[in-house]
């Protein structure tokens, strides 16, 4: 998940130096605590603290990779003052792209205008709420001087960097067709996407195995469920162990933790095509493109390993001894149905991304902008707990109006294992539940699958930052 780069303001004493030689200078003896000429990390690490201006293990990191030329682990003035200095060239940089009047001041409106055009959408108060942090003299808008001191010792190289912050995480629940996460051209050339793919990978896998059996239940509701055969969640989970053993409960789940990915490898892929299709000349990507491209990417995804889907819901169907494993399943499958019926229930699939990616998305953006409004005071960094609720029930709100395509959609790709079903198309089948069972009959398996969603979102945000403190993924 992406956050707002908190800076610091350098010792009022420090700012007033109008010599950079004098104000680096200054700097550094705070820094060199025992004196010696040179600064180490954990001196650097210590006077930041010291000075009220932690950045994090990692920043400081990237200040000594790029700083310390001799690698000889420590920063000696002249290495610091080079860095300071090449630094400020590029902060000099990204001020002038925000100052779009050319005043030489930085104002709430020009900050809403620069943010847009890098696809992030806020209000003119959120606005002046990030200026508030940066502005030291408080007159709501930030000269040169303020923006220098801010950002002098963070190592974020360029405006993209500084205000990529609070996209909508792609924490995977299972069944979402969230947007990719964009990578910086740092990330790309660092090799730090494959580590973050990597993490949520492994996010995902333990995620979608904890809440597995919820999973299967979601499923055996959906296609068992009917008017005549009420199954509510006690009787589902008895009669699975019953039927099978507690090892039934995750029937199904290998074939959802495999396809985790190539779906996420084709979705980054087409992501990034989509992306160069809806832009020219290197324009950003507003919010209309990103959602388009994502939408497509999920798409695309979702078309390729569609086959994996209903091997899924075929093996969480089926009773103990009907298939062997995944690719017994696909044999038989091939064998009596033929090759279109691995693409069973893909029109309902295709037609819930749209209700279910745009709702998650216009939700998520609603509650996260609620938030800012009233809740923000100098800060733009959410927390935690926001982001887990914002996302939890944006992707509640999202999967409440897609679920009787999915219900739909998981009916078709079993029916031929349910005797005496009838083989209907999306519209049959629609009618015949609406018909039988009420409106009420398309929503058959969501208490389960509601159940799921919170901890399914937690279990993969806690992995997924474990996984990127155990791969040394730099933060965002």
């Amino acid at each position: 998940m992406l956050r707002w780069v908190r800076g610091f303001v350098l010792p009022v004493a420090a700012c007033q130096e109008t010599d950079s030689h004098k104000r680096f200078e200054n700097l550094f003896q705070k820094l060199d605590r025992n004196g010696d000429g040179k600064v180490d990390i954990i001196e650097l690490q210590e006077g930041l603290k010291n000075l009220g201006i932690p950045l994090g293990q990692d920043a400081e990191k990237k200040i000594f990779n790029i700083g310390d030329t001799n690698r000889d682990g420590q920063l000696d003035f002249g290495e610091f003052m080079k860095y300071l200095k090449d630094h400020e060239k590029k902060m000099r940089l990204a001020f002038k792209s925000l100052d779009k009047n050319n005043d030489g001041k930085v104002e709430a409106s020009e900050v809403v205008q620069s943010l847009k055009i890098l696809g992030i959408d806020i209000s003119e108060r959120q606005a002046k709420k990030i200026l508030q942090s940066i502005d030291a003299d408080g007159t709501m808008s930030v000269d040169w001087n303020e923006w220098r001191d801010y950002f002098l010792l963070n190592p974020a190289e360029n405006i993209e960097e500084i205000v990529h912050f609070w996209k909508h995480s792609g924490i995977d629940i299972g069944d979402s067709l969230s947007i990719p996460d964009e990578f910086t051209e740092e990330e790309k050339r660092s090799g730090q996407w494959w580590r973050q793919l990597l993490a949520g990978g492994i996010a995902g896998a333990v995620s979608r195995t904890s809440t597995a059996p919820l999973d299967r239940l979601k499923v055996m509701m959906q296609v068992h469920g009917s008017k005549s055969n009420k199954m509510n969640l006690v009787g589902g989970f008895k009669q699975m162990v019953k039927e099978g053993g507690i090892r039934s409960l995750w029937r199904g789940n290998g074939v959802n933790v495999i396809k985790i990915a190539p779906e996420t490898a084709v979705k980054f892929w087409a992501y990034e095509q989509y992306k160069k299709w809806l832009t020219s000349d290197g324009a950003k990507l507003g919010t209309v493109e990103r959602f388009i491209s994502g939408s497509a990417a999920g798409i695309t995804a979702q078309t390729f390993i569609y086959p994996m889907e209903v091997l899924k819901t075929r093996l969480a169907v089926a009773k103990t001894g009907q298939y062997s494993g995944m690719y017994d399943c696909a044999k038989k499958i091939l064998k009596y149905e033929g090759v279109k019926a691995f693409y069973k229930g893909y029109i309902p699939n295709f037609l819930g991304v749209i209700p279910y990616a745009g709702i998650d998305l216009t939700v998520y953006e609603l509650l996260k902008n609620y938030w800012l409004e009233h809740y923000v005071e100098n800060s733009v960094n959410p927390g935690v707990l926001v982001l887990l609720g914002c996302g939890t029930l944006s992707s509640t709100c999202g999967q409440l109006a897609s679920y009787p395509l999915s219900l739909i959609r998981t009916r078709m790709q079993a029916q031929a294992m349910v005797e005496g079903a009838p083989q209907l198309n999306m519209i049959g089948l629609f009618k015949r539940i609406v018909s039988r069972e009420g409106i009420f009959g398309l929503y058959r398996g969501i208490t389960p699958n509601f159940m799921k969603v919170l901890p399914a979102v937690s279990i993969s945000y806690v992995v997924y930052e474990k996984m990127k403190e155990s791969l040394k993924v730099a933060p965002n």
